[in-house]
């Protein structure tokens, strides 16, 4: 049966004004309540003293406010955090926040599994559920602050949110464009739009229809220089090539000043990390206003990849700083509670068999459904 309430956090601005019209109510109504849930972290409309009594109970008979729930926290020797959130129907999904001495950035998932198939990536090799709702991504923002005991009004803490965690941000466009207008508002977390990442393995009619409605940074999984090869790494190169990603990059950055494109690079030993790769990627962004960030391979159970030497990874990095070209290499943070870049996998009810059609296991469809993200069946 479904909830008869309606979870507030699926709103952004445009959406919670529209609610309390709805309602015979002002505008400035959306404003109080987006102050009362992210500024203060409030979830009890009882707690929200500049509204009158008739209408928090009136609000109570209809609404709620509802965030997944944090079943588990570990913490990294480097002081990364990592959250397991529950979700309905035995899925979880994971959240990560890694501290930096001049930033905190919060990793949020905006997919239950993955619904592409990279085959580099720990979350792709789960298999995939559903679409996380508003609600569930911007409510992994303010678990994390609950959980380290954080008012936003007060204290920021998160000043950066990267859409990089589990699943491809732009398969979930609509959920993820109004969390990131959530994440952004003045009246909520009033984070710039040069704070506000979103990753994507390359949806090309996706991105260009994200500049027509939002400026966030935008970073890409390219993995390749060729598309023989992306096809293997990233499959939706299939779809999508390179050459047409690229377009597609060159337009998202056309007019905006100072905005450049990151395109992530990991370093698979002998697979992607020769000088030839380097030169062939120097030349393959040129002409896109971009940085690139080299990201050390992190292992996962049965991956059949293994990192790049660290002689490799910084020959790779020199050739393309002598192309013209800004590169970093990532500083993998958290890789000893599984929270790095490509580990994260949670707890996927997969529905679309992946593992089994990879593994030739034949199974009982009316299992699949029940099946943990390491392949038990419960």
């Amino acid at each position: 049966m479904s909830d008869p309430l309606v979870n507030l956090l699926n709103f952004d601005r445009q959406g919670m004004e529209a609610f309390f019209a709805e309602l015979g109510e002002k505008p400035f109504r959306a404003t109080q309540m987006l102050k009362w849930i992210y500024q203060f972290g409030v979830s009890d409309f009882n707690e929200m003293t500049n509204l009158s009594k008739a209408m928090r109970e009136k609000l109570a008979s209809m609404a709620k406010i509802s965030v997944p729930d944090i079943i588990e926290q570990q913490e990294s020797g480097d002081g990364t955090i990592k959250w397991l959130l529950s979700l309905e129907n035995g899925n979880a999904i994971e959240t990560v926040f890694i501290p930096e001495n001049d930033r905190g950035t919060l990793c949020v998932s905006s997919q239950i599994g993955c619904a592409l198939e990279c085959s580099f990536c720990s979350t792709a090799q789960q298999g995939f559920n559903r679409n996380l709702s508003t609600a569930e991504i911007i409510g992994q923002v303010w678990a994390a602050n609950q959980a380290m005991k954080v008012m936003p009004r007060n204290q920021r803490v998160i000043s950066n949110v990267v859409l990089m965690g589990m699943g491809e941000p732009l398969l979930n466009f609509n959920n993820v464009v109004a969390a990131m207008n959530i994440m952004m508002d003045d009246n909520a977390y009033g984070l710039s739009k040069r704070r506000v990442t979103i990753s994507t393995s390359g949806i090309v009619p996706a991105l260009e229809r994200l500049k027509a409605v939002s400026d966030v940074a935008l970073a890409v999984s390219l993995h390749a220089t060729n598309d023989e090869l992306r096809d293997e790494l990233v499959p939706i190169n299939k779809k999508y090539p390179i050459k047409q990603l690229l377009n597609a990059c060159k337009y998202y950055v056309k007019g905006e000043h100072k905005r450049k494109v990151t395109f992530e690079y990991v370093m698979l030993d002998g697979i992607n990390d020769k000088p030839q790769h380097a030169h062939e990627l120097a030349a393959l962004i040129k002409d896109i206003p971009s940085k690139v960030n080299l990201i050390p391979f992190n292992p996962f159970p049965d991956s059949r990849y293994q990192c790049s030497s660290n002689h490799s990874i910084e020959k790779f990095r020199a050739i393309l700083m002598k192309s013209g070209v800004i590169a970093t290499t990532r500083k993998t943070r958290g890789d000893d509670i599984d929270a790095a870049c490509g580990q994260l996998a949670g707890k996927v009810m997969d529905k679309t068999r992946r593992r089994f059609r990879r593994e030739g296991i034949k199974v009982n469809t009316n299992n699949i459904n029940n099946k943990s993200a390491s392949g038990r069946i419960l």
